[in-house]
């Protein structure tokens, strides 16, 4: 009489021996879109066939796996811990039958990024001109890095990189040096303000950004997901604060934003300046009727670098996107002035 164990064993064989690959593919796609419709279109399938597919996993793996919400179909738990597995699979499955070769003049794909509107606005115009040279067909998706769990987003495959500034690693990424910049202030150029001093900013009413780092959580300016810790507070509060530790009077941090492309409005009436990252600062100087100043104490120097997850590594197309990232950010390595340029092409 055969074993509990070797009857679940032989189960477990004849469940996979039998399974419909196929099935994977419509679950990596709900997955992604949410959505049974949109996962139709996505893997070429009428929304019948979908639905269908979808039953027939749900049966197979004894699991909702999806729950029609007001705000799309949730994944289940077993869908979540799923999810990456599946996504990894099929990668390689592709990666199998396709050809390892990577011909960018030729190649038709779409590549999703995650950035904040700083690291877009200095590194897009050179990365648009490279892909416009090179890889007419390549798309790119950008995804705001600061609304998304951007560690998760990584694990599900849903994002190919993200740029940022990043102060813990998980062994499951790769990280690349971009470029560093450290913090200035900008004014309307109708402030006459002339050499900065901390009695001098001290009047000032200043505008920051944060991308949520006054949130729970987030420690220094920096949040933390799923062991990636991401910056959030976009200017240097820890030397500003010692720069007036013992001023009796120190600036007024006005306004806090969410997001940088603002900040060019809240200048205008020349009642505030900002802090903000040198490349920036000079970007808006060329397109604004904006003035870039020293600040009166040392900023630290950040580095911002692109990331990716370590199942790419030997995706030839995915090590052409991280070398055009690199390539894109040249003129920010070596402190050249970086074009304003529109982005156009690049997709929110």
């Amino acid at each position: 009489m055969p074993a509990q164990g070797d009857i679940e064993l032989a189960r477990m064989t004849t469940t996979f021996s039998s399974f419909d690959l196929n099935l994977l593919r419509v679950f990596d796609a709900i997955m992604e879109e949410r959505s049974v419709l949109r996962a139709s279109q996505r893997v070429f399938l009428s929304q019948s066939a979908v639905s269908h597919s979808l039953a027939r996993l749900r049966e197979l793996l004894d699991d909702e796996l999806f729950v029609r919400t007001t705000t799309g179909m949730q994944p289940t738990a077993r869908a979540v811990a799923m999810a990456p597995l599946v996504r990894d699979a099929l990668k390689s499955l592709e990666a199998a039958i396709d050809s390892p070769k990577f011909e960018p003049a030729s190649a038709s794909k779409r590549f999703t990024v995650a950035a904040n509107d700083f690291t877009t606005m200095v590194i897009a115009p050179h990365l648009l001109r490279i892909l416009n040279a090179e890889a007419p067909s390549i798309d790119l998706a950008i995804k705001p890095v600061t609304r998304i769990d951007l560690g998760e987003q990584l694990d599900l495959g849903r994002i190919d990189l993200a740029i940022g500034t990043f102060s813990e690693l998980p062994d499951r990424f790769r990280a690349q040096a971009l470029f560093e910049h450290d913090d200035v202030l900008i004014a309307s150029s109708v402030l006459r303000l002339g050499r900065l001093t901390l009695e001098a900013l001290s009047r000032l009413s200043i505008v920051v950004v944060s991308f949520g780092g006054d949130q729970e959580g987030a420690i220094n300016g920096f949040l933390s997901e799923r062991g990636l810790a991401r910056r959030s507070e976009m200017y240097d509060r820890a030397a500003f604060e010692a720069a007036f530790a013992e001023s009796s009077r120190p600036p007024r941090i006005a306004v806090t934003l969410p997001h940088f492309l603002a900040l060019p409005a809240f200048l205008e009436g020349a009642t505030h300046v900002a802090i903000v990252p040198r490349p920036l600062a000079e970007s808006f100087a060329r397109s604004s009727s904006i003035k870039v100043h020293e600040l009166p104490y040392p900023t630290t120097k950040l580095t911002v670098s692109a990331l990716w997850h370590e199942r790419h590594e030997q995706d030839a197309s995915q090590n052409w996107l991280h070398d055009v990232i690199h390539r894109a950010a040249e003129d920010l390595r070596h402190g050249k002035k970086v074009s304003s340029a529109p982005a156009r092409g690049l997709r929110s």
